[in-house]
């Protein structure tokens, strides 16, 4: 399914070299010794030039290359961090999209600045290093999103929405509708009633709609929702098998878990293993992602397969576009498909 709303950005005006020495009372000689730290310059002389383009939001490079009519062939991602077997097929996606489009690709982990709100060290990538953006979830603070914007760099949010406000195309997937299937999969099919859901990072829209969709389900059939089964996975092993391990320990009766993602999933299994439990016969476990992980855990993991190397494609696909000036669709949903193997009790003879 998709939503097409069509949305073309409002130029912006420009601060310049001239206007930071101006405003920190120095030569342009100085503020360019500043930025390109080509000699010493005075601590105080340093601040008063930094303070100057914070508050001007200039950005050096951007007006000289803009002047010198050329762009940089260069896109940028911007991710919370590089690692997981969910990063690696959109990676994937996003870089052969580039290389067809005849772009290079710069990809920086929001890790190295952990908390980009604190408004801080300046932003690796941006206008002064790349045509445009490509934003995951959670990469960059919304005052930050709302500045590059208004700049008029062009910017794809993957898995997250825009401000308000804000026309930034978004890509992700039919979070909700592939939830809703997985959980009724295993009350209609196997006839479970007591699912447990571990849910990933509370503020992650991903994680939002996927229990949108196992609260749906539930309530399509009947199922009271149980507080004591809903667990905080957080898209992690380890954080999903303390979360499991505990629920174990209360004695809440369990048929079933829905992880919010496939690591989750292994998370739950390691602690279903670790209290003598078997899977499926004694617990179920289904997942979210159908990553190169789910068909390799035991039992094989049935989950929800959702295009994450796509997502990439897509989101190169639409940031190409603006940078182009052309018009591009405000929200891409991906579809999902439900992938059956083991672990949900099918397949198992």
């Amino acid at each position: 399914m998709f939503c097409l709303i069509m949305s073309e950005r409002k130029p912006s005006t420009r601060p310049t070299i001239d206007d930071v020495a101006s405003y920190a009372g120095v030569s342009i000689a100085t503020v360019s010794r500043v930025i390109n730290q080509t000699a010493p310059v005075a601590t105080k002389t340093v601040e008063r030039v930094q303070a100057a383009i914070e508050n001007l939001n200039y950005q050096p490079q951007a007006a000289a290359r803009t002047l010198a009519g050329r762009k940089t062939r260069t896109i940028g991602l911007l991710l919370p961090q590089i690692g997981g077997y969910f990063f690696f097929p959109m990676l994937q996606g996003i870089e052969s999209g580039a290389h067809v489009d005849g772009y290079n690709l710069l990809i920086h982990s929001a890790l190295s600045n952990p908390d980009p709100d604190q408004g801080e060290m300046p932003l690796a990538l941006g206008e002064h290093n790349t045509d445009g953006l490509i934003v995951f979830a959670h990469s960059l603070s919304e005052k930050e999103l709302r500045r590059l914007y208004d700049f008029g760099l062009p910017l794809v949010l993957l898995h997250q929405s825009p401000p308000e406000g804000l026309a930034i195309p978004n890509v992700t997937f039919e979070n909700k509708d592939g939830a809703r299937r997985i959980v009724e999969h295993l009350i209609e099919v196997h006839g479970y009633r007591e699912i447990a859901i571990l849910t990933g990072p509370e503020e992650h829209e991903d994680s939002y709609w996927r229990e949108m969709g196992y609260l749906e389900a539930l309530n399509a059939h009947g199922l009271v929702f149980n507080s004591a089964l809903k667990l905080r996975g957080k898209f992690s092993p380890e954080i999903a098998r303390l979360a499991v391990a505990g629920l174990l320990g209360t004695g809440v009766p369990l048929d079933a878990i829905f992880a919010a993602d496939d690591e989750s999933a292994s998370g739950a299994m390691m602690a279903l293993r670790e209290a003598g439990l078997r899977i499926p016969e004694d617990v179920a476990v289904v997942g979210f992602d159908d990553t190169l992980l789910a068909s390799h855990l035991t039992p094989p993991l049935t989950t929800v397969h959702a295009p994450i190397e796509q997502a990439g494609r897509v989101a190169i696909s639409q940031l190409v576009r603006l940078i182009n000036g052309e018009k591009t669709e405000s929200v891409t949903l991906l579809p999902t498909e439900l992938v059956i193997r083991k672990s949900c009790g099918c397949c198992s003879k």
